[in-house]
């Protein structure tokens, strides 16, 4: 997405590209929800429908925000920040969850 001042087909591709990630995230992501016992799924999807809503209505402020102010590869920036917190957020649960398992315990959150 950076290339966007030389190429508008970068662009096509890089949305292309993050519209495919979204989505196959939105689905592995609510696929994780649904293995909690069947009474929980209601609210486990609105609460991750609620956060992802959020999310996004955060991301629609800050990206024309950071425009404004700093720029085309400040937005890029923006975005890619957002992405390694999420996988450093991710790593770390990975961990926690393997200390877990390692102690005795199966790993498993317990959705209640």
């Amino acid at each position: 997405l950076l290339g966007l001042p030389q190429s508008l087909s970068l662009l096509l591709l890089g949305v292309i590209v993050l519209d495919l990630g979204g989505q196959a995230l939105h689905v592995s992501n609510q696929a994780l929800l649904l293995r909690a016992p069947a009474e929980q799924h209601g609210r486990l999807v609105a609460l991750y429908m609620l956060f992802y809503a959020v999310g996004s209505g955060a991301g629609a402020a800050a990206g024309p925000w950071m425009q404004a102010r700093h720029g085309w590869p400040a937005v890029c920036l923006l975005g890619a920040g957002i992405a390694a917190l999420a996988l450093l957020w991710w790593a770390a649960w990975r961990v926690v969850a393997s200390n877990a398992s390692a102690g005795g315990r199966t790993g498993r959150v317990d959705c209640r």
